[in-house]
Parts: C-alpha cells; structure tokens; sequence
C-alpha cells in the first residue's frame, strides 16, 4: 500500500485534500486518502459530479450559469416580472398524513413532488426562472426583453399552474376527501440582486419594495385565480378580461381557449451542463479532473448550510433524502428598514446596503451554526426579507427550543451592533422582530426529484413563526404557547395575552422573550 506522502500523484492529492473534507462521505475520503489508486479517484470524481448535478438543483438558474466566488458580494438591478404562489389546503394535508409515521410522510411527499414537479415545468415552459421555494410557496422571475411580455409570460404561467391545480382538487386521505388550491400574484417592478455572506456561506436574495408588493398580490388574490398589480395590469398589451380585485389589484379572467393559452411560450431551458468524457484514466488525469470538477462545485456548495450539503454528501449516491416529521423549533427573523431602503437610497449607496445585509446575514448565521442550528436561507412575506432559521430537524433534541432561543436573544445583540448604512445621506434605522415557535413539522427534499429542488421545512408551525413575526412589533421577540412551555424555566418571557393569528380561527396566547434566566453559561443553560 502507497502512503499519500510518498508518491508525486498522492502529493497532488494532499494539495486538494483540505478542499475534499467537506465534499466527501467520510468512507470515500478515508480509501481515497489511504489509496489513491485510478479506481479509487475515480469514485471521487463520479461523486464530485453527481453532487455537482444535485447542487446546480438547489439554486436559481442564474447562480448555476454565471457562477459566484465564494465570500465576495455582487449585485445588480434589475427589472422584472415576481410571481409568488401559495398553496391552500397544505395543513389539513399534513395533519392527515402526520399520525401515519413514515409511510405517511412518503405518501405526502410523492402528493407534494408531484404538484411540484408540474409546477416547474409550467414555469420552465413559460420562460420562468424559479427563484425559490418559500414553504410550500415558488416565487419566480420572468425577464423577457419587453416589459409588457414579462407580464403577459407570468400570466400565461399563473393560468397554465391554476388549470393544472384540477389534479388536486379532490385528495382522498384517511380523514376523508381533502384538497389543495393554489393562489397567484404577481408584480412588474425593479429590485436589487444580490450575493451575499462568506466563503463558508452565501445567500441569494432580492432587496427592495417589489418583492413584498409581489408578495401582497398574492396575498390579495383568490384561489384558481391570478391577482395582478396595477403596475402589472398598465402593462399589458395582450388583449384579456380583468375583474377589479383588492384596492390597486386585478384578477385575471381565464376565458382563454387552449390554442390561444398554449402550452409554452419559449422551449424548456437547459440547466445542466454537458457530462464531460474521461479520455484520461490515470492518476494524474483524474487528479485534474477532480480538481476542475471543484472549482465548479465549491460556488455552489457554500449557498446551502453546513449540516443540509454534508446530508447531501452523505445521501449523493442514493439521490434521495427520507422525509420526516420531526418536532423542532423555528424561527423567522426580520430585518427591519435595511432591504426596503435600496428603492430610495442614492445609487452611490446601493453597495454600502448590500454589504451591511450581507454582513448581517453572515453574523446571524454564525451566531445560528455556533449553537447546532440552520439559517435555511433569506425568504419574503408581505412585510419584508426575513431569514428562516430553524434547530432539530436533522437530529432532533430535547434542546432544541433552548438552543433556539439563546440564539434569538445574541440576533438581538448582534442586530444592535451593526453599524447603519446611510441612505440620502442619514444613517437608517435597523430594527427586527422576530416570531420564534416548537412544534412538529414536515422535513423532506421538495420539488422535482431529478431536476429544481431543495431540502426544506413546511407545516403549521413554520406558518405560525411567520405570523408571529409579522404580529410583532420592532424588536420584539414573540412565541408560541409551545416554545413557552419549553424555555419558561430558563428565559424569561411575558404573556402578551391572546391573539387571533391568520389562517386561525381561535386566539391563541402569545409571548414576548425578555432574556435569559439567571444561569448564564451556555453548558449549563443546555444541561
């Protein structure tokens, strides 16, 4: 046997090592250090391009085609169509499933990825970029070169994803006949793209008021339905029939025979790269083969959280990663003033912006990782960008919701800490609120199975932390009756009496998390 320092080929492999610890399952990595051999890099290399395969499914297509390096920021305006959709029906879904263990999360998750899997390719169809998955929601882009077929592409899309949606209309589970609806909004606008975080992590997000008037649209809408702006509805030249929806929103009246619909409006986008062919067997051919095959895959590895791309690593040959219904604690924090300010700053101060929210998104993900969590990624709602931030749902643990709340209260210190940019010359006003819930959830790897995807969390509790972020007030930390009962021994908190939440029809108690116990040494505040 040939040890990794004795030979040129193995010293090669010692150069790339340190980038193969994070990329590799732990067996692969232990043979292909303790033999180097053509057949053993070969396994590498085949692994490295699966995950390269898997990552380029998990991000935005733009990502995947115009490759970032990692830890440095970049962003751009752009104009644009938004288009959010929301399912209705998901939650009594899940609870029908929920008791039925692990045959019932295969069950739901086949019922979701097939929604999925329709809806992607409507969206691809129709010269859609999907953007991300938000829960059981997509928000997606369309940026054809002529404002009016952006908003003609997106409608066409939201009526092909409303006529597909008859599939799911009649569900039969054991709690009797059940049903999924879907609503669809969607906004013309310009927004800021951006990359932002470090080396180890990157986010991709949108800045600005168009995201949340998107947002709002679809919250304005009705299910089987497509709810349009005014901005939208002014650009439209394709002759439709609208019906006055919400204040300043339209509904589209779906009148449109089949041929006058179509199926597509541009041919199905290619995403993955050609395969390329090994001409070269050798060791030194396959070291350099494994090397460029990384320079493609670290850029997109470091937009996933740690602990989701080494599940990934770990499940790359399977292709599949096993649904659950873990019960965990969830979090939505929203970052107050920073994102909506790039619509009025000055152009010279769109940078400084951009970096103060990637400097605050890096800093709470850093505060989230040191205590076992995930920063799942940067999401919207009606009221602004939020960061979903979620602990347990790997491997959950009777800590969970302590460790969850720690890691809210050091957000709100880091949050006070950061310096504000300035926008039209004075310094903003950064605040947050936060809404922070315990309770059970469905985890699974929702979209396409072999095409866009993502590992994610949906169900009422991950709704109910939303709304309880969007019912606090700035820099309030507000919980559910759950995570109270969880962490009242250790935190102190405060009962704000009861409140009827969206999508409730009961008032139900709520918390505000003042601080931390007397016991302040995070061993013992876990123990």
């Amino acid at each position: 046997m040939t040890s990794p320092l004795d030979s040129p080929p193995s010293l090669s492999l010692a150069a790339i090592e340190l980038r193969l610890r994070s990329l590799l399952p732990a067996d692969l990595y232990a043979a292909a250090w303790i033999d180097p051999s053509p057949e053993n890099l070969m396994r590498v290399f085949g692994h490295l391009r699966t995950l390269q395969h898997i990552l380029i499914d998990y991000v935005p297509r733009t990502i995947s085609q115009e490759l970032p390096q990692p830890g440095v920021c970049r962003h751009c305006w752009e104009k644009g169509t938004l288009l959010f959709t929301d399912l209705a029906g998901f939650t009594p879904l899940l609870e029908a499933h929920a008791s039925e263990g692990i045959a019932g999360a295969e069950v739901l998750l086949d019922l979701l990825n097939r929604y999925f899997a329709g809806m992607i390719e409507i969206i691809s169809k129709s010269s859609g970029n999907l953007l991300e998955f938000t829960g059981d929601a997509l928000l997606v882009q369309f940026t054809a070169s002529e404002p009016h077929k952006q908003v003609e592409q997106a409608i066409h899309a939201g009526l092909r994803m409303q006529r597909a949606m008859e599939e799911f209309s009649r569900i039969e589970t054991s709690k009797g006949e059940l049903f999924l609806k879907m609503r669809v909004g969607l906004h013309a606008g310009h927004f800021v793209k951006a990359d932002i975080g470090t080396p180890m992590r990157m986010g991709h997000v949108l800045l600005g008021q168009a995201v949340q008037i998107a947002k709002r649209a679809e919250g304005a809408g009705q299910v089987n339905r497509v709810s349009l702006t005014s901005a939208a509805k002014a650009l439209i030249q394709e002759p439709m029939r609208l019906e006055p929806g919400a204040p300043d929103h339209w509904l589209v009246v779906d009148d449109f025979s089949n041929e006058a619909l179509g199926e597509y409006d541009i041919t199905l986008n290619r995403r993955r790269p050609a395969t390329p062919i090994l001409f070269d067997r050798s060791v030194a051919g396959l070291l350099a083969e494994i090397e460029s095959t990384l320079r493609l895959v670290e850029p997109l590895a470091c937009y996933l959280p740690r602990s989701v791309l080494q599940l990934l690593v770990e499940t790359a040959a399977q292709r599949k990663i096993p649904p659950a219904f873990p019960t965990i604690a969830v979090a939505f924090v929203n970052l107050i003033g920073l994102p909506e300010s790039v619509d009025v700053a000055r152009p010279e101060e769109t940078e400084a912006l951009v970096n103060c929210f990637s400097q605050a998104f890096s800093l709470i993900n850093g505060a989230v990782e040191l205590r076992g969590g995930i920063l799942q990624k940067v999401t919207y709602h009606s009221i602004g960008s939020e960061m979903l931030i979620h602990f347990g749902v790997l491997n959950p643990d009777e800590t969970d919701s302590i460790r969850a709340a720690d890691t809210m209260l050091a957000i709100r210190t880091l949050i006070e800490t950061i310096s504000p940019p300035l926008v039209q010359g004075q310094p903003i006003q950064l605040t947050y609120r936060i809404g922070l819930t315990y309770g059970p959830v469905f985890a699974a790897e929702i979209g396409e199975p072999r095409g866009r995807r993502e590992f994610n969390i949906l169900g009422d509790t991950v709704n109910t932390a939303a709304r309880l972020m969007g019912q606090a007030r700035p820099n309030e930390i507000l919980l559910n009756q759950p995570m109270q009962n969880a962490i009242a021994s250790r935190f102190h908190t405060h009962n704000l009496g009861t409140v009827v939440l969206k999508g409730k029809s009961d008032p139900e108690p709520i918390f505000s998390l003042e601080s931390r116990g007397t016991v302040n040494e995070r061993v013992a505040l876990y123990a």
